[in-house]
């Protein structure tokens, strides 16, 4: 949400500071809708949750918090998050409520037990905060720099979550979900996660016409996820393999947000 932002800023030609204002409500409405999407999910699905190491000690499978009360706070968040990003901008909070209804009903209750593309599914909503962020300092929601980090952010989602659901294949299986690797195998994943990786080497150029230094690095580190899935294709076992991508994909998006946000606030001091 904040490169998205800070993108937004420098593209226009904007003042960190006299954006201030809608800057902290965006990123409290953010937090508070995300908060009210994992929620909602959670509530959703505390019975699957309990069958998986991974999950059965959340506080929805526990009893720790009741259904009655999750309600109560997701709705909570939901309404508090979405008046917040209002007052950052309209956008803003129609992109919110557009997020949160994506990740609840289309990815949670629709297709997450019952198909293998939910993680695509999921994705659209994954992709939806920078555009947040956009929104709340710019209308021009149809910018190619914008249209960029979503894409970027819409592509990413995908290796990152194969390299999750190899790692807990049991998890998912044992709760009868859907998952890629386990209704068509790990070697398809592998191969559909180098797929993938190819489209967000693509996705680079994206931000060409806007930052050299910031589409080379989008390529390189993307190139770098590729060869280290390739190199280790064979030569790791697949939960080995998978932890491999899974780490580097935390590395790939937080260097590469991180340089959108330090490179679109250096360059606007040095331009205002």
């Amino acid at each position: 949400m904040v490169a998205g932002l800070c993108f937004a800023l420098f593209i226009h030609g904007g003042s960190l500071f006299d954006h201030m204002g809608s800057i902290i409500l965006a990123l409290l409405g953010s937090s508070l809708v995300i908060g009210a999407a994992g929620t909602f999910n959670n509530l959703y699905d505390r019975d699957i949750d309990a069958k998986m190491e991974r999950t059965k000690k959340r506080p929805t499978v526990t009893g720790t918090v009741s259904t009655k009360n999750g309600l109560i706070l997701g709705i909570s968040f939901a309404v508090v998050g979405m008046i917040l990003l209002a007052f950052a901008s309209p956008l803003a909070a129609v992109l919110g409520f557009l997020g949160l209804f994506l990740y609840t009903v289309p990815y949670t209750i629709w297709t997450k037990r019952s198909t293998i593309y939910n993680t695509e599914v999921g994705s659209l909503s994954g992709a939806v905060p920078p555009l947040i962020g956009w929104a709340a300092v710019s209308s021009d929601i149809y910018h190619p720099a914008s249209i960029g980090l979503f894409v970027l952010m819409l592509i990413w989602q995908m290796p990152h979550f194969y390299a999750i659901a190899i790692r807990k294949l049991d998890d998912y299986r044992a709760a009868g979900v859907p998952m890629l690797p386990v209704v068509k195998g790990i070697k398809r994943t592998k191969i559909q996660t180098l797929v993938y990786l190819v489209l967000l080497l693509a996705s680079s150029v994206l931000f060409y016409p806007f930052s050299k230094t910031i589409a080379i690095t989008a390529f390189i580190l993307t190139l770098g996820w590729m060869i280290l899935g390739i190199a280790g294709y064979k030569k790791m076992s697949d939960y080995k393999w998978a932890t491999a991508m899974f780490i580097y994909s935390l590395n790939h998006i937080t260097i590469l947000f991180a340089l959108i946000i330090g490179y679109s606030l250096i360059l606007m001091y040095v331009n205002g």
